[in-house]
């Protein structure tokens, strides 16, 4: 696959996550709640994270932005469930590298539509786009461990 057909596939995934949302809503009772927003653009997301038995049970969001910022909110989302609490923040650790235009290696995490973001990494001013709702995610994960 030529490098535009992969980077048209990439914008293909990138749509579809910010068109159709995954894990969009929230959640109630002792769900973790963490309010970040990106005063550069505007980008605002509410992440809700349950965590039970040291493992990320559900995670759903809401908020308004780019499409690069909810997209990745989506995808995030949809990665991180049913994880241990340690392999999503392993895994943040690994987005950061590849939003960032790092070497990455992703070991036994399976990225999945996250790798569609990592043409990103070439438009600096939208890497903070891309990683709000990961800080929220490490923000609230953090004092689980």
């Amino acid at each position: 696959m030529s490098f535009n057909n992969l980077d048209q596939l990439y914008r293909q995934v990138i749509m579809d996550h910010y068109k159709n949302p995954r894990n969009h809503g929230s959640l109630e009772d002792d769900a973790i709640t963490i309010n970040m927003n990106n005063p550069t653009c505007g980008d605002r997301i509410q992440l809700h994270l349950k965590v039970e038995d040291g493992k990320v049970a559900d995670a759903k969001f809401s908020g308004e932005g780019c499409s690069i910022s909810l997209s990745s909110a989506s995808m995030m989302t949809e990665a991180i469930k049913g994880l241990p609490v340690e392999d999503a923040l392993k895994m943040s650790g690994v987005f950061s590298e590849m939003i960032q235009g790092k070497d990455y290696a992703s070991g036994n995490l399976d990225l999945g539509d996250i790798e569609a973001l990592q043409g990103v990494s070439k438009f600096p001013a939208r890497i903070k786009c891309a990683t709000l709702a990961w800080k929220a995610m490490e923000k609230g994960l953090q004092n689980e461990e």
